[in-house]
């Protein structure tokens, strides 16, 4: 038989424990937070209070896509009709960058105006949730993937993110827009497609249902290498925001140098040009 005196004991016990548990982790405030982090194991927006963005300005060889992007933003910001945009293209030109760089631009002119929440693509199939929690912010949101792609078995997560875009009884939030970035413009692999084409029943049909993916994204934008000349000009831009101290001959042979070490020119090769730059001259790049 259970000793009547314990009860109250382990009452008051349980009540201690509850007291001295790590509360559980809750949304931050999306209406004062101008950037979060979507944690689809805990069901928790998490605030990032120093977002890694670079000014736009120094964003070079990419102006007729970041033009069309920072309209697009704006309309969207203004509560005119905008579309959701897929930026494909080569590794390094300032894909992700260009994103961080309009919402810190926006919001730096008109403080509040947009909140900007990353989605990691291994998260998409939680994308109906996160838009739940989003659908009564009184605020404009750009959920922002990076890197999205899709291998083998990734229908759960293509399939729900193909719902979110255009389709589904309830659709996506007037106040959400969508933006990702993907090396690859259909999102998956052309070894995926082809796949797709030898094993299915009807390879057209196949294929057709797996690319029309990247169809429902309304702006597709290209990011292409850069030229030498290009990438000399992201470097020159930088240095002179830094404040570097190098003459502009030495600057674009050692520039060069380092590209061809590297096998390429884009934006990612020139930053990392700039820190090894800066590194020798004993120069934080704040």
């Amino acid at each position: 038989m259970t000793d009547p005196t314990l009860e109250p004991l382990l009452q008051r016990i349980a009540e201690a424990l509850e007291r001295i548990a790590p509360a559980r982790p809750g949304d931050a405030d999306i209406g004062a937070i101008d950037a979060l982090i979507w944690r689809a194991e805990t069901g928790v927006l998490e605030a990032v209070h120093e977002v890694n963005a670079v000014d736009i300005g120094l964003l070079k060889g990419i102006d007729r896509v970041r033009d069309i992007l920072i309209e697009n933003t704006l309309r969207f910001v203004a509560a005119l009709p905008a579309n959701n945009a897929l930026l494909w293209g080569a590794r390094g030109m300032g894909k992700s960058s260009l994103v961080k760089a309009i919402h810190a631009s926006i919001n730096r002119e008109r403080p509040g105006a947009l909140a900007l929440v990353e989605i990691h693509r291994e998260d998409v199939p939680s994308l109906p949730l996160l838009l739940d929690r989003l659908r009564e912010a009184q605020r404009r949101v750009i959920i922002f993937c990076d890197d999205l792609s899709f291998d083998d078995g990734g229908d759960a997560g293509y399939k729900p993110l193909k719902a979110v875009l255009e389709g589904g009884l309830e659709g996506r939030p007037p106040n959400v827009l969508f933006y990702a970035t993907s090396n690859r413009r259909h999102l998956m692999p052309r070894d995926m497609i082809e796949n797709e084409r030898s094993t299915a029943i009807n390879p057209a049909e196949a294929v057709e249902e797996k690319v029309s993916l990247s169809d429902r994204f309304g702006l597709w934008l290209g990011f292409h290498g850069c030229t030498q000349e290009v990438y000399l000009e992201m470097v020159a831009g930088y240095v002179e925001h830094f404040g570097l101290k190098i003459a502009p001959d030495p600057l674009r042979a050692e520039a060069i140098e380092w590209s061809v070490t590297r096998g390429a020119r884009s934006g990612r090769v020139a930053w990392q040009f700039i820190q090894d730059l800066a590194g020798r001259q004993g120069k934080r790049l704040d």
